[in-house]
């Protein structure tokens, strides 16, 4: 005889009283813990390891990927390995030459300077951070006109993080200066997705099903922040409802968001239907879909589109966006006849 199947648990005690701030609780803590991306582990690895034999800290370290695929927990992880402290700041919030020296004269010998977003600094703390990384020195100009002078302040052994989602914003001499290596942070695949929230809801103290990990994973867009947030938005669904967090509460909590079982928002499907319906499945340039739907064309080019490749709904030709025949199928629109011509 077959025993009786367990029965699900609503969220406990333990998940009612989770940290305020979850975003960090579920960061990775240690390499083991940190899913996916195995090239660029073994890589930092290597760097690091050697580093620390010869008493020196790691060369500059450049990531870049698409948002949310773990370039600020893998500064972090650097950090942790390293026993330094890490001082975190971003592109933006260098707005003069002082704030970057500032940062760097309160370094310690083996700190991280993590730098978020470090395609939107402007030129001329480009050129501060040039001998700072090169050479460790901090090049400050006192005085004005023909009397000015320039004073050259050591600074303790540090490595620099840096990480952005736009790399060819960066200047080349800046690209060139992060000897340590550069890394490109990929997609990951749904099995790393449901590893990823299977430990996390773990650590918000939710019993979870497999089928219910298996439906956040499908829904996550390749993207371990993207399935942690569907994840807590599932967990407070289930919480209301006083319901087990299995795979017909996630659809639920899921479909209230508007999420689809491709993991598609709104402003995906209002893409594709734009696509297909006012201009015919394309070619349609970036600009034109973007009037079309009153939003930005950044917003388009860097937040939808790369996922709707991913999945191979759109594809780029060089007169424009054109639809394939899964976006047809998934808006449930019949695809013409000259489809592939379109596509060529």
């Amino acid at each position: 005889m077959s025993s009786a199947p367990k029965e699900m648990k609503g969220p406990s005690e333990e998940a009612l009283e989770a940290p305020v701030f979850l975003d960090q609780t579920l960061r990775p803590s240690s390499w083991d813990e940190y899913v996916g991306q195995e090239a660029i582990k073994n890589n930092l690895h290597i760097l690091i390891t050697a580093a620390k034999e010869r008493g020196t800290p790691p060369e500059h370290v450049l990531f870049y990927g698409p948002p949310g695929l773990g370039k600020t927990t893998l500064a972090h992880l650097i950090a942790h390995e390293l026993g330094g402290a890490l001082r975190a700041t971003s592109g933006p919030a260098l707005e003069r030459v002082g704030d970057l020296a500032a940062l760097l004269t309160n370094l310690g010998p083996g700190d991280i300077l993590f730098i978020d977003e470090i395609h939107r600094l402007s030129r001329a703390i480009e050129e501060v951070l040039y001998p700072a990384m090169e050479s460790g020195v901090l090049n400050i100009i006192i005085g004005k006109g023909p009397s000015a002078r320039t004073l050259d302040l050591p600074l303790p052994p540090f490595t620099l993080v840096a990480a952005t989602t736009r790399v060819a914003d960066l200047s080349a001499p800046l690209r060139s200066r992060f000897s340590g290596g550069t890394f490109r942070l990929e997609f990951y695949s749904h099995d790393d997705i449901a590893r990823i929230v299977k430990r996390s809801a773990g650590i918000l103290g939710v019993e979870i099903s497999p089928d219910a990990i298996n439906e956040i994973a499908k829904r996550s867009r390749s993207t371990p922040r993207t399935a942690n947030y569907l994840l807590k938005r599932a967990r407070d669904w289930a919480q209301l409802k006083r319901a087990p967090l299995s795979k017909d509460s996630v659809s639920a909590a899921l479909g209230m968001l508007e999420v689809d079982e491709l993991g598609l928002t709104p402003l995906d499907r209002k893409l594709l239907l734009a696509l297909i319906e006012r201009f015919n499945g394309g070619p349609a340039g970036v600009s034109a879909l973007a009037a079309a739907l009153s939003e930005e064309p950044a917003t388009l080019s860097e937040v939808h589109e790369p996922f709707l490749l991913q999945l191979g709904l759109i594809e780029r030709t060089p007169r424009g966006r054109v639809a394939t025949r899964a976006a047809y199928e998934h808006v449930g629109k019949e695809p013409p006849e000259d489809l592939t011509g379109k596509l060529l």
